[in-house]
């Protein structure tokens, strides 16, 4: 018997992708990087690509094509139920919707949107693609996590969109975005044993979704992808050999971070999981 397919529930970050003038060249890339093998969703008379890109034959995220000579970029996808009708929320909220509400194919339906602090991000209501079927294990996506100048307007805008809820952790101006329900639907699905396996967890863990973090220097507002990988020192060295770059590197007590650059310039974050000590 094949297992269920993993669901999103409104609210819940489902899919990445990233835009790249070249998505042949960013997919040797990515590839060579994390093991994924791609399959075309467009039609072959189509004048671009959407490469699905899998581990094991499991949906893990895409690269399209972006606009040539353009930056190449990574997207994040919120699920919601109806895209049509949060939309306008997006513009209540002080948001603004660049494009869509429209049909991906049959894959699903979106709108490209950007929050009250100039991050990008879509909307996403599934169809055929319910999202990200393999996360968290080392070549998938791990989280998304907003980089905002404002933490307490990104809050705001994000909590008045979708409810969501945040776990604030002591000292740190980091906080931990929480979908109520989201560890409940978990269990009941993909992850039965998620309340055991977070036992020593803060209340509330098993509905984290990602994090809102402060941007540094330069950096604009933006949603960043986080990849799990099993060596963060194998991977970088494996990244360059491939043509990308290092851009900086951080340790957490749970996680050894390396930020990258793909050879297009799409940037994202790598992430190697320890225990604490």
């Amino acid at each position: 018997m094949s297992a269920a397919p993993r669901t999103y529930p409104q609210g819940v970050s489902c899919w990445i992708d990233t835009e790249q003038p070249d998505p042949e060249a960013a997919a040797a890339f990515y590839g060579g990087l994390f093991g994924w093998t791609f399959e075309n969703a467009m039609p072959p008379d189509a004048p671009g690509s959407y490469l699905i890109a899998q581990l094991d034959g499991s949906d893990v995220a895409a690269i399209g094509s972006g606009a040539p000579g353009g930056p190449a970029v990574w997207n994040t996808y919120v699920a919601v139920d109806d895209v049509d009708a949060m939309a306008p929320e997006v513009i209540r909220a002080g948001g603004i919707v660049l494009s869509g509400p429209e049909d991906a194919g049959p894959g699903g339906r979106t709108a490209r949107c950007r929050d009250s602090q100039g991050a990008e991000f879509r909307l996403w209501q599934a169809y055929r693609r319910l999202g990200a079927q393999t996360v968290n294990i080392p070549g998938a996506w791990n989280f998304s996590n907003l980089r905002t100048g404002d933490i307490p307007d990104a809050k705001t805008f994000y909590g008045r969109l979708f409810g969501w809820k945040y776990l604030d952790l002591g000292e740190s101006v980091e906080a931990m975005i929480a979908v109520d329900g989201y560890g409940r639907h978990l269990q009941s699905t993909v992850d039965p044993e998620i309340y055991e396996r977070q036992a020593g967890a803060p209340e509330g863990f098993a509905d984290v979704i990602g994090a809102i973090q402060p941007t540094t220097g330069s950096e604009q507002p933006n949603w960043q992808v986080v990849i799990s990988v099993a060596s963060r020192a194998d991977s970088v060295a494996r990244a360059e050999a491939l043509g990308g770059s290092l851009l900086s590197t951080e340790d957490t007590p749970w996680t050894d971070l390396a930020r990258i650059e793909d050879p297009q310039g799409g940037i994202l974050t790598l992430s190697e999981f320890h225990e604490p000590g």
